[in-house]
């Protein structure tokens, strides 16, 4: 389906950035799931702007879920959420709407959809649509957490500023949990320094993000064309600025000999697990019960303030484009919680094909 994702549970996505509301619909949710609505506000704020690093834009983002939620729990019915749009100026995109900008799917949308779509703000490719799925993923943690899987996700690289990897993955993933700016060393200042300085200069930056899952017993996932690297990435890959996604040592694994990269396996109270994790907690698209752990590169964001060469598709001219409007210099930050969101609508629904859809009501760790 084009805006739907997932077999057992799925998630469908709608509306436009500057249109009336966004929003989700989740189907297939096991009933029972106490909604932790603090949880999902939290959430929502870690990818709201919160500084001179983010957009002006401010969207409080005061969500409703309008069904599949009664008396605090989930009822096993279609969940939907709908979040209003409120702060928008869709004056700032008027004057380039037949002038794609550089590196956005303006141009790609007006070929698909013939020039009725909706251009303002970016229209349904915006990073705004991801708030909806910041509510979808928020309550499929909550389901994840009754059966003891956690994520979390840092700023592993930035404008050339490293953090360093996960080394204790579950004693990481606490430590991130409620951080604003998600790193796991003293990186946040030179980091922001880096962001500030590109937006100084009307530019962009990007960085790398490293995502661990930590619970998931082994055995979850399909051989072939639905292996956990595949629905993963497929889903990952749907986040508007993700480039590039590896899993373990990825490509350096390319340079490594086997003697080097395999993960040898050893018994640990009684529990198979692997001495090194090269490979991402995953061995022939199936998870062996180590964390689950890849990479995801993220691009500049391409809305800067530099002229840039681009095309006038009504004049069918050349032309010279200088954008205006409220832009991220950087949306690494803000797309962790992004990431998490999407993680857990894919194990969620994995381990829902894996033990049933009311695995999640009966809890418990799996």
């Amino acid at each position: 389906m084009k805006n739907t994702f997932g077999a057992s549970i799925s998630v469908t996505l709608f509306g436009e950035s500057h249109g009336e509301a966004i929003g989700a619909v989740i189907d297939g949710m096991s009933p029972g799931i106490k909604i932790d609505y603090s949880f999902i506000d939290s959430q929502l704020g870690r990818r709201r702007p919160s500084s001179g690093t983010d957009t002006a834009r401010q969207e409080k983002d005061e969500y409703s879920i309008v069904s599949g939620v009664f008396n605090g729990y989930t009822t096993g019915t279609p969940i939907a959420v709908i979040i209003p749009n409120k702060d928008v100026k869709s004056s700032d995109y008027s004057s380039i709407k037949d002038t794609p900008r550089p590196s956005h799917a303006d141009y790609t949308a007006r070929v698909k959809y013939g020039g009725y779509e909706d251009y303002r703000g970016g229209g349904h490719f915006s990073g705004r649509i991801t708030a909806a799925l910041v509510v979808a993923g928020a309550i499929c943690m909550m389901a994840l957490e009754g059966v003891g899987v956690k994520i979390g996700t840092h700023i592993l690289k930035c404008a050339g500023v490293c953090d360093r990897p996960f080394e204790n993955y579950l004693d990481d993933i606490c430590c991130l949990e409620g951080k604003a700016f998600p790193v796991l060393s003293d990186v946040e200042s030179e980091m922001t320094e880096r962001i500030l300085q590109a937006k100084k200069d009307c530019d962009s930056v990007g960085g790398i993000l490293q995502t661990a899952i930590y619970g998931v017993p082994a055995g979850v996932g399909e051989p072939w064309f639905d292996t956990v690297e595949g629905v993963l990435s497929h889903a990952l890959f749907s986040i508007g600025g993700v480039k590039g996604v590896e899993f373990g040592s990825g490509f350096s694994m390319s340079e490594m000999t086997g003697s080097q990269a395999n993960d040898e396996f050893l018994y640990e109270d009684g529990r198979v697990i692997t001495k090194t994790n090269n490979n991402g907690g995953i061995n022939g698209g199936i998870t062996n019960g180590m964390p689950i752990v890849f990479n995801c590169a993220v691009k500049p964001t391409p809305s800067i303030l530099k002229e840039q060469k681009t095309v006038n598709l009504t004049e069918k001219r050349d032309t010279v484009l200088k954008i205006n409007g409220r832009h991220d210099p950087a949306i690494v930050r803000r797309a962790a919680v992004v990431v998490n969101s999407v993680s857990a609508i894919c194990i969620a629904d994995m381990l829902a094909q894996r033990y049933g859809t009311n695995v999640f009501a009966k809890g418990g760790k799996l």
